[in-house]
């Protein structure tokens, strides 16, 4: 069985945020789990955060096309992980 994880590093939540947003929302058929954690809470709210996905799907090139949308916003990192779970 394998698993496809998306790691997005996120810079300056303020203006990449929307953009972020629009293209998860745009895959939403591929993303089967998303959590996202930054530091802070209300007026402490960190200008960072990271974002985790669980793709789903077995067409590869669709999530690397996900990476490679993210990675064009500025102040993005996105990384595409698959693991293999062997028995």
């Amino acid at each position: 069985m394998k698993r496809d994880v998306l790691l997005i590093l996120v810079r300056h939540r303020q203006e990449t945020a929307e953009k972020v947003q629009k293209i998860l929302t745009g895959w939403g058929c591929f993303i089967k789990t998303r959590l996202g954690i930054h530091d802070g809470v209300l007026e402490n709210c960190s200008d960072s955060g990271l974002i985790f996905l669980e793709l789903t799907g077995e067409e590869i090139a669709k999530h690397e096309e996900i990476t490679r949308k993210l990675n064009m916003v500025k102040g993005v990192d996105a990384k595409l992980v698959s693991l293999e779970i062997v028995s």
